[in-house]
C-alpha cells in the first residue's frame, strides 16, 4: 500500500482518576488531560497536532475515566481543530516510513542530571536504530530519552501478543506449592498485561525493528501543577508562530495593557486599567477587576479578582473569589508557585507565597510554604 494509500490511526493515552495523584488539588475537579494550558485542554494540544498527519482516519483517547467526563470536550472538537501546536509527528511519520522497522521513537537530549527520570536509550548515530533501551536507570546510559511518543506498523499487535503468550505459557509451567493451591484455588497470574518499555522496546532494541526520530520543540512532562505553568508558557510562546490570533493585544488606552504572551478567554472580562503578562492565560468568564497586576499565572474558569494585585504576590490585595489559580512569583524573590484550589476566598490584606492550599478554603491570614489542607 502506497503512502497516500495508507491509513493512519493515533492512541492517546490520558490515564485515569487513580493516577496523577500530583497532580491535586487542581485534579481533584476536572480530569487531569481536560486541565487548560495556553487556555486549551491538555489533551487538545496532541489532538491537533494529530489533525496535520496525513491520511488520519480515527484517533483515540485511551483511558480510566468516564466516558461522561470527555463527552462534552469531544463533542466540542468533533467538527474542526482550530489550534497547532509544536507535535512533529508528520516529519515523524515520513522518518518512520524511510526507515523501514516496526517502530520509531520520539527522543530528545536532556541534561545527564535529569536523564535518569525517564527511559535513556542509545541509538545509532548514522542509522538513527535503537540500540540499548532502558527504563530508569540507576547509572547513566544517555541524555537522549524517550518522549513517550512512537509511530508503530501493525505488526506491533503481533510483538504484543508474542509477548503475552509467552507470559501464559511460563505461568502454566510454574510450580504452584500445596498451600497456594489450598489458600488460592482461583487466583492465576497476571499474563493479560504488556509493559511497552521492559517487554517490547528492551527485548527489540539493536534487531533492527526500532528507530528514533530527534525533536528540537520544547518537551515537558507534567506530573505536577508547578510544572504545568512553565508548560503553559511554551506553549504560550508558541502560538506566535502557530496560532498568532490566540494571543491577546492591548496598550492600555481602550483595553489591559497586555505585555507578552497571554491567552484571554473571549468570555472573559478585563478591566481596561489591568496589566497583564508575561506568561498569563485566563479562562472562560474570568473576571479581572480594576488595576490588577498579572504576570506567570494561569486563572482557570469562574475566578474572580476584584480589584488590587492578586495575592500570590507581595502586597495589598482586595477582598477576592478565587478559583483555582498557579502562580510563580518573581525569579529574583524566589517566591515559589502558589497553588489555589477551587473555591478558596483570600480576605483583604492577605498574601500567599509558595503554598497550596486545597478548595472550599478560606484565608484570613497570610502564609507562605505552607500546605493548607
Amino acid at each position: 500500500m502506497s503512502s497516500s494509500e495508507e491509513r493512519v490511526v493515533a492512541v492517546i493515552m490520558v490515564g485515569g482518576p487513580t493516577k496523577g495523584t500530583r497532580f491535586r488539588p487542581l485534579s481533584l475537579d476536572i480530569p487531569k488531560p481536560l486541565f487548560p494550558l495556553a487556555g486549551q485542554p491538555m489533551v487538545h494540544h496532541p489532538i491537533s497536532a494529530c489533525k496535520k498527519i496525513p491520511n488520519l482516519t480515527q484517533i483515540y483517547l485511551v483511558g480510566f475515566y468516564e466516558e461522561r467526563e470527555f463527552a462534552l470536550y469531544v463533542s466540542s472538537i468533533s467538527n474542526e481543530l482550530k489550534v497547532s501546536v509544536s507535535f512533529p509527528l508528520p516529519e515523524m511519520l515520513e522518518a518512520h516510513r524511510a526507515y523501514g522497522g516496526m517502530g520509531t521513537i520520539l527522543v530528545i537530549k536532556v541534561s545527564a542530571e535529569s536523564a535518569s527520570q525517564f527511559g535513556e536509550l542509545v541509538a545509532d548515530p548514522d542509522t538513527n536504530e535503537l540500540l540499548h533501551y532502558t527504563e530508569k536507570p540507576e547509572t547513566f546510559v544517555s541524555d537522549q530519552i524517550n518522549c513517550g511518543v512512537y509511530v508503530f506498523t501493525p505488526e506491533i499487535f503481533t510483538a504484543i501478543q508474542g509477548v503475552s503468550s509467552q507470559r501464559k505459557d511460563r505461568a502454566n509451567l510454574r510450580r504452584v506449592s500445596s498451600f497456594e493451591a489450598l489458600q488460592f484455588p482461583t487466583r492465576s497470574l497476571l499474563t493479560d498485561y504488556v509493559r511497552l518499555d521492559q517487554d517490547i522496546l528492551s527485548p527489540l532494541a539493536g534487531k533492527k525493528q526500532l528507530y528514533t526520530y530527534e525533536t528540537m520543540d520544547f518537551w515537558e512532562q507534567i506530573k505536577t501543577p508547578g510544572i504545568s505553568l512553565k508548560c503553559s508558557g511554551l506553549y504560550l510562546a508558541q502560538f506566535q508562530f502557530t496560532s498568532p490570533h490566540l494571543l491577546a493585544g492591548g496598550d492600555g488606552s481602550n483595553s489591559a495593557f497586555i505585555e507578552g504572551d497571554v491567552y484571554i478567554h473571549p468570555s472573559a472580562k478585563v478591566h481596561p486599567t489591568a496589566k497583564i503578562g508575561p506568561n498569563v492565560s485566563i479562562s472562560a468568564n474570568a473576571r479581572i477587576g480594576p488595576g490588577a497586576r498579572l504576570k506567570k499565572k494561569m486563572l482557570l474558569s469562574f475566578i474572580q479578582l476584584l480589584g488590587g494585585s492578586p495575592p500570590l504576590v507581595d502586597g495589598p490585595v482586595s477582598r477576592q473569589v478565587v478559583y483555582p489559580v498557579i502562580a510563580e512569583g518573581d525569579y529574583n524573590a524566589k517566591l515559589g508557585v502558589t497553588i489555589l484550589g477551587e473555591g478558596v476566598t483570600v480576605e483583604d490584606e492577605v498574601v500567599v507565597i509558595n503554598s497550596i492550599v486545597l478548595p472550599y478554603k478560606t484565608l484570613d491570614v497570610s502564609v507562605q510554604d505552607e500546605i493548607i489542607l
